[in-house]
């Protein structure tokens, strides 16, 4: 496995290192993004330790090209904050438009660039899906009608199994968001793209490990992983 590190939005306020990794084999490309939102703090962490376990070899990339940008909005994070504007709502909506933030132009353009097949934005949600359906927490989302819809079911049931308390168990959620990354990356490009959602009220490392651990089922799925 060979790792690289870069700066996307060199020489801008916005200046935030990403991390690619590529396998002795060829495969899909597999992008993972974390901190859209600065007050997403487990989602942040986890990114940043898979990218820790692969740069020292305790996880490795076998087939493929995993790129992660770990910290995407590191101004949000400094204050703690969601961002404003809201980056999540800047990305460009179809094709042949732009992102309305210089931040989200940078990461879509790196997006166009890799083109990956897969891609996992890691986010923070308020409330437990499991005792109410309005809320976002503990959740995997996807388009409406995506191809990856039965994969995402499939590694939510396999995940799910492995969380004794039935409370902080996943659950789908088919939604489009404008303005979105996801939704950029799966309409644009037609990536399987992924939002994932783990809930504010749990345990902060418990939430940074089901995101490392979906991750990991994630890129296991793709094949880019044993």
């Amino acid at each position: 496995m060979f790792v690289k590190k870069y700066i996307l939005a060199s020489a801008t306020p916005f200046a935030t290192p990403y991390y690619v990794f590529t396998g002795q084999q060829p495969g899909p490309v597999f992008m993972v993004v974390s901190g859209i939102h600065g007050n997403e703090t487990g989602s942040i962490r986890a990114a940043q330790q898979l990218v820790n376990m692969l740069i020292r070899r305790a996880l490795s990339i076998q087939k493929g090209t995993l790129i992660i940008v770990p910290l995407v909005n590191i101004k949000a994070y400094c204050k703690r904050s969601r961002g404003v504007p809201d980056l999540n709502r800047t990305f460009p909506c179809k094709r042949n438009t732009a992102a309305r933030h210089p931040l989200a132009a940078a990461l879509f353009q790196l997006i166009q660039r890799y083109r990956p097949a897969w891609y996992l934005d890691l986010h923070e949600a308020n409330g437990l899906s499991q005792q109410n359906a309005k809320r976002l927490g503990q959740t995997l989302i996807i388009q409406p009608g995506s191809r990856g819809v039965p994969i995402v079911r499939q590694i939510i049931k396999s995940i799910n199994s492995s969380i004794p308390n039935s409370s902080y168990r996943f659950n789908i959620r088919l939604r489009e968001l404008p303005g979105s990354s996801r939704k950029a990356a799966a309409r644009i490009i037609g990536a399987i793209a992924v939002t994932v959602e783990t809930c504010w009220s749990l345990d902060r490392v418990m939430r940074i490990k089901y995101q490392k651990n979906i991750v990991c089922r994630f890129l296991r799925t793709a094949g880019l992983m044993n």
